[in-house]
């Protein structure tokens, strides 16, 4: 089944408690196992929420099945049962910035997201996300990312509105047939000439992408915008998108982008700093929409960092 049909499918299956400061509900189908009640399988397949929490959430009505019925703390486990609920953090962290609406109609949301917002819930991050603020803000619960940008990148992201139309949209980015642009503050100079075009095989190491020897998998057209003498701006044009594509091609090319918190060396999880943000901006989008026809081209608002001394 291709990704837009699990979408679509998952669109349309009804959900039995409703959106909750932005944020859907939750489901994961029981599997075989040795549990005895639904409290013990969720204690252990969640273990970083505590049993008593998992108690008060049933106590309130947060944790039902497909049926909409309340599970309680005693109910058996049952193989199959879907079980709904919220994802819930009650220390998670506020991002101290603000997206940005720069176009919205019956079909499209485009929005110019912030440094360190991640755009769905990942991990400790699920009221603070591009996503929940949007549902929030608009009151649609159907809006779904038809793409995603790294949290530490800033710049455009489109959401689609109506479930029928998602499809048509997620293919857009699925055949390649948008037209991005990003631009990036990196480290200068090279320790030689950068290529019109970087391509490379990524892999997946850890938490990174590397290049690889291989078969290409990965392209990047590179244009220098302007450069110092310890700095340069560029423009980077990806044409395929692998994860972390523009940042590992900086990185492989030896002009990591500034204030780069994985490449070249990681950075320990929680240690953002709102003072120096990634310096790479998603500014510009364009393709032919697939259902009006129209050519359709947005830039952001947004400006990275001048050029430091």
């Amino acid at each position: 089944m291709s990704r837009s049909a699990q979408s679509t499918r998952r669109a349309r299956q009804p959900r039995p408690l409703p959106m909750r400061d932005g944020v859907g509900a939750s489901c994961v189908a029981l599997p075989p196992g040795p549990w005895a009640t639904v409290l013990d399988f969720l204690c252990e397949r969640f273990a970083m929420v505590a049993r008593q929490d998992w108690c008060e959430r049933m106590a309130a009505g947060r944790v039902v099945d497909g049926a909409g019925h309340p599970l309680t703390p005693g109910r058996a486990y049952e193989k199959d049962l879907r079980v709904w609920y919220y994802r819930e953090w009650p220390d998670e962290p506020r991002i101290p910035f603000e997206e940005r609406i720069v176009f919205q109609d019956e079909l499209l949301v485009v929005a110019d997201k912030p440094h360190f917002l991640p755009v769905t819930p990942s991990g400790r991050h699920v009221r603070e996300t591009l996503l929940a603020r949007l549902k929030r803000r608009l009151g649609l619960d159907t809006l779904v990312p038809i793409h995603r940008i790294d949290r530490e990148t800033a710049g455009l992201v489109v959401f689609s509105v109506q479930p029928a139309t998602r499809g048509a949209y997620q293919r857009l980015f699925e055949q390649r047939a948008v037209a991005k642009r990003y631009e990036a503050v990196v480290h200068w100079p090279p320790p030689r000439p950068l290529p019109a075009v970087h391509r490379s095989r990524l892999m997946p190491v850890f938490m990174r992408s590397e290049d690889v020897p291989g078969e290409p998998n990965s392209e990047t057209a590179i244009e220098l915008l302007d450069a110092g003498e310890r700095f340069a701006r560029l423009a980077l044009a990806p044409r395929t998108g692998r994860k972390h594509q523009l940042r590992a091609h900086c990185h492989a090319l030896g002009v990591p982008i500034v204030g780069d918190g994985i490449y070249p060396v990681l950075r320990p999880e929680g240690a953002d700093d709102f003072n120096r943000p990634l310096q790479l901006l998603a500014r510009e989008l364009a393709f032919t929409d697939p259902v009006t026809g129209q050519a359709r081209r947005f830039a952001s608002e947004r400006t990275l960092a001048g050029l430091p001394g």
